[in-house]
């Protein structure tokens, strides 16, 4: 093994543990940055990798930012509150089916919100809505968990709802609308699979019946009726103008930014809320965090990593289409559970970028390589940002995830949505 490959590693896994562990606190974009920065020091990266790395995540990262600020000013105005009361008055005291449409909100958030938006907004009210309910604690962490595995589970269906179906999207120039309808039904088996394997694993936790007399009406939770309104007419056109931008070849992170401004605007103009708080608040350590940890996989790829990892997917592809498409989904997966789904997405773009694949073939392995980068993280709790976001939301409000705990549900939940999403994949493809 030479020095190269032996420094590349051992800055990776430094980089990653301290992303994990974030000692005092520490700013996760600035210790990809410093990960980053120690890799160029070593010369394991060139400023022209930096300026590469670069243009594929500009697009990614600026639009999460924008997406998150727009639910920001949505959780502002109650939107978010007021579907969760909703759902929970249609569930009609029934314990079993508020599960259902809990898990059902929480797919329809991921899709248009990302996994982030799901996670920080929709399970601290999901949270709160259940105790107002009364629920036990094992019938409150039922619902929490729910909330937060759905949120990567079903993060699939749109290039905006995760920060990994942007990146690969751009990456491998794959259009909107044709990256819906090809994970139209892979994201539906993939919700389907979710909603019974959630249900059995927790069918003795959830309550037959509950009184929903302590619960509010929905309208009380609109804090702005325009800005609600309004709210819901950006989001409502924010899909019709994604299909058309696709064709003209316009970044999806503009459409964002310029819906997020809007939105913005309005608030100021209406004083409904601290707009400098909102944009102060906002994830922007994500566009840092993003590319100093795509700079310190480039430095994995440029010691030998991808050739290595295109030799295995080869083989895997001699067998057709479906066996590339598992074993490519199955590598994401594992490697998104081991190091985190953003550097796992690089590695299995850098991957696929440098095999010699059939026509048709390439976009195929990049979708399966969502897949895995998007179902796959839910194995370990360091598989994704989001799940460490979540873990943190619940450690906030006294649920406390024993990690034996989470590796035994994160198991048995998560290997039958992978190869069922996975598998339907290979079938819409071929």
């Amino acid at each position: 093994m030479s020095n190269q490959i032996i420094a590349a590693f051992g800055v990776f896994l430094l980089t990653l543990i301290l992303v994990i562990c974030r000692p005092r606190g520490l700013n996760i974009g600035l210790i990809a940055l410093g990960g980053a920065l120690v890799a160029g020091l070593l010369q394991l990266i060139s400023w022209g990798d930096v300026i590469r790395v670069t243009q594929i995540v500009w697009n990614a990262t600026s639009a999460l930012v924008g997406i998150m600020i727009i639910s920001a000013v949505l959780d502002q105005v109650g939107f978010f509150r007021w579907a969760a009361l909703h759902v929970a008055r249609l569930a009609k005291n029934d314990g079993r089916r508020l599960f259902i449409f809990t898990i059902l909100l929480s797919a329809l958030v991921s899709t248009f919100f990302t996994n982030d938006g799901t996670v920080l907004i929709l399970t601290p009210i999901i949270c709160e809505t259940v105790l107002m309910l009364g629920f036990d604690p094992r019938a409150t962490l039922a619902f929490a968990f729910a909330t937060g595995f759905v949120a990567d589970t079903v993060s699939t269906p749109l290039v905006i709802s995760n920060l990994v179906n942007i990146m690969s999207a751009d990456y491998f120039r794959i259009p909107f609308s044709r990256y819906a309808l090809l994970m139209l039904v892979p994201s539906l088996v993939s919700l389907g699979v979710s909603l019974i394997g959630l249900n059995l694993f927790y069918r003795k936790d959830l309550p037959g019946h509950f009184q929903s007399d302590n619960l509010v009406a929905p309208y009380t939770a609109i804090r702005h009726t325009n800005l609600f309104h309004m709210g819901l007419a950006v989001v409502a056109l924010m899909l019709p103008a994604f299909f058309v931008s696709a064709s003209r070849h316009i970044p999806v992170s503009l459409l964002i930014g310029l819906a997020a401004a809007v939105l913005l605007t309005a608030g100021a103009f209406y004083r409904a809320f601290a707009v400098g708080h909102i944009l102060r608040t906002a994830p922007w350590h994500v566009i840092t965090f993003s590319l100093g940890m795509y700079l310190v996989v480039y430095a994995l790829r440029n010691a030998g990593l991808v050739d290595f990892t295109a030799g295995l997917l080869a083989r895997a592809a001699q067998n057709g289409l479906t066996a590339a498409v598992l074993a490519t989904g199955s590598a994401a997966a594992a490697l998104s559970a081991t190091m985190n789904n953003l550097p796992a997405t690089m590695v299995g773009i850098l991957t696929i970028d440098a095999m010699a694949l059939p026509a048709g073939w390439e976009e195929a392995l990049a979708l399966a390589n969502v897949i895995g980068s998007d179902v796959g993280p839910k194995l370990t709790p360091i598989g994704s940002l989001a799940t460490l976001i979540w873990l943190h939301e619940l450690r906030k409000r006294g649920l406390d995830v024993d990690w034996r705990y989470y590796f035994k549900v994160g198991f048995l939940l998560t290997i039958p949505v992978l190869f069922a999403t996975l598998l339907t994949l290979a079938l819409v493809l071929s």
